[in-house]
């Protein structure tokens, strides 16, 4: 596996071509990801739950490399829900311990985000992290807030229901605070103030694994998203689905 955010170009030279052709017609500007069946594809592996997350990062960073290629300025993955706190202990600790893995990794390859001009930002319930962790996505989100290129939203821990619920407690204060009347709120004034408030509405929305359901991810956003449920678990997830 490649221990790495920024990956070589590995495609082959029928996968360029086919990258070249789609480039010449509309590509979607921000596509998001639900990345699921890393467990299932441990389960049917036989290696350690631990193995699958693992290779579920390796081809987050395979597939981040396809995007930026074909232009996609945007990607959000739903990276950790905070449903998943619910799991089991030694499984929250084994994903809380990879991302604080990967969020140092990502720090110690600012040069190369910097190259690329990639802005990383952190959508979710950031309170709900270890202070360590919270730390360490804080420098990130700093490092690489100037760069305009390409962006990668991280949601986690992140829920859609938090992030409304979220919104209309900011709008109830700032009603209370007489800083907005009543008769102002308005679509656009809770869409301001969602954690996504800098970002378009993905044209679409990939889910891996065969499950046709949101699981609570983006529900305000993709209203009008194009919704794509791919059979195949996130790991085995290839260049030829996403072009697809």
């Amino acid at each position: 596996m490649t221990d790495t955010w920024i990956r070589q170009d590995e495609r082959t030279w029928l996968q360029k071509l086919a990258c070249a052709v789609i480039k010449q017609g509309p590509v979607p500007r921000h596509v998001a990801f639900i990345m699921d069946g890393n467990r299932r594809f441990a389960t049917s592996r036989h290696i350690d739950r631990a193995q699958g997350h693992l290779m579920g990062f390796d081809k987050l960073t395979e597939t981040l490399e396809w995007c930026l290629d074909l232009g996609i300025r945007e990607v959000t993955v739903y990276a950790f829900s905070i449903e998943n706190f619910k799991r089991s202990a030694e499984e929250v600790d084994c994903l809380m311990e990879l991302a604080k893995k990967k969020f140092a990794l990502l720090l110690a390859e600012k040069d190369k985000l910097m190259h690329h001009g990639v802005c990383v930002r952190i959508i979710g319930n950031s309170s709900l992290l270890s202070p360590e962790l919270q730390q360490l996505v804080s420098d990130v989100v700093i490092a690489t807030a100037g760069n305009r290129k390409s962006i990668l939203n991280v949601c986690m821990p992140y829920t859609s229901r938090d992030e409304i619920t979220h919104a209309v407690r900011q709008l109830a204060t700032e009603t209370a605070a007489g800083v907005i009347n009543p008769s102002e709120i308005d679509e656009n004034a809770i869409s301001s103030r969602l954690h996504t408030h800098l970002s378009p509405d993905p044209e679409l929305l990939i889910r891996t694994s065969g499950e046709c359901r949101l699981s609570d991810f983006l529900l305000w956003q993709t209203s009008n998203s194009v919704l794509s449920f791919v059979r195949v678990l996130w790991p085995d997830f290839s260049i030829w689905h996403l072009l697809a």
